[in-house]
């Protein structure tokens, strides 16, 4: 068994690019080590990982390429890990959430304990749901994934579970026990099945009717008419739906829907491609920088988008994220060998 463990407990087991580097490279070492039959992620303490360590907007001196590098290697890594050809195995005992996401998701085992916490807010930021969310969001039954990527909304074991995001559900308790079936020779099927557990959905039937009820809706601006016309006949949820879209990103929410749209047609390959052509465009604009600001430099709460109305955001300038990178298109099989600043 090869363990990685994610030990930055003090800073929540954050990713930083040194991290990444390390994890391809054990990658690449086990894949061909026959002694290696199974890799196994997991998080120091009680996190597993919540995002990157990765805040440009308070290290102006780094050239926006250098950044460029890190979302490149990480993405590079997240497609590896959806391609390995032995069994992934991520043990998730606490908060996962971007960065996380992206080590763990794509695994070929995804186990969730009962402290689990999925969540992808990454639009309350001013950014969109990248290391494959464009993959695995629209795969999820129910236009569940585009809620879960437009809304940011957190999900414990049994909701992972029954949606697809989890393969298995195990109690914390019994990790140590998981991990030694592993690395005593069990096949990893074997090991699971000796442990799990089978938590019930805890989401309701009205709610995932409404959410496939609204979220189908074709495009953005017929999402918002659904859910207002909804609110204004008295539908709570609708209501609460509408307040937490309110105070995300104009910019991020038209980005992010269509991300995750196109992403239903599109290799894993194809979707890193295409989140790398948008992560470059959003290194260029402000909301992103004005998120981080609101959320962790000032904490504030009150970030001021540009542009604030999402009406006001033409086509044009969403097609802009999507256009081709030309020779700086993301390229598969080779990583940057200098790290960028945690």
């Amino acid at each position: 068994m090869g363990l990685i463990t994610l030990n930055r407990p003090d800073a929540l087991n954050a990713l930083t690019h040194q991290m990444v580097l390390a994890m391809s490279r054990a990658l690449d070492a086990w894949e061909v080590d026959e002694d290696v039959s199974m890799v196994v992620v997991r998080g120091e303490g009680r996190r597993f990982v919540p995002a990157a360590t990765f805040r440009p907007s308070i290290a102006p001196d780094w050239p926006v390429s250098r950044f460029n590098d890190f979302f490149a290697d990480e993405y590079r890594l997240n497609a590896r890990i959806e391609a390995y050809p032995k069994p992934y195995v991520a043990l998730i005992d606490g908060i996962v959430m971007g960065g996380g996401v992206g080590v763990s998701i794509h695994g070929s085992h995804r186990i969730f304990t009962e402290n689990a916490k999925f969540a992808m807010p990454e639009v309350t930021i001013g950014f969109f749901p990248d290391v494959g969310g464009s993959r695995f969001l629209p795969r999820l039954p129910g236009d569940f994934g585009l809620w879960l990527g437009l809304t940011g909304s957190r999900l414990g074991w049994d909701d992972a579970l029954w949606s697809g995001l989890a393969t298995h559900c195990v109690k914390s308790e019994v990790l140590d026990q998981l991990l030694a079936l592993c690395a005593s020779g069990a096949t990893t099927d074997d090991a699971l099945n000796a442990v799990c557990q089978h938590p019930a959905r805890a989401i309701d039937d009205q709610t995932l009717a409404f959410i496939q009820n609204h979220f189908s809706a074709p495009d953005l601006v017929g999402l918002l008419d659904k859910l207002e016309s909804a609110s204004k006949s008295g539908d709570g949820v609708a209501a609460r739906t509408l307040e937490k879209l309110s105070i995300c990103s104009p910019t991020s929410l038209h980005v992010a829907f269509r991300q995750i749209r196109a992403g239903a047609q599109l290799s894993m390959r194809e979707c890193m491609a295409m989140e790398y052509r948008i992560v470059n465009r959003m290194l260029q604009g402000h909301d992103f920088y004005e998120g981080i600001r609101a959320a962790v430099i000032d904490k504030d709460g009150a970030p001021q988008w540009q542009p604030s109305d999402l009406n006001s955001i033409s086509t044009t300038a969403i097609d802009a994220y999507f256009e081709a990178l030309g020779p700086d298109e993301l390229a598969f099989g080779s990583t940057k060998g200098e790290a960028a600043p945690a």
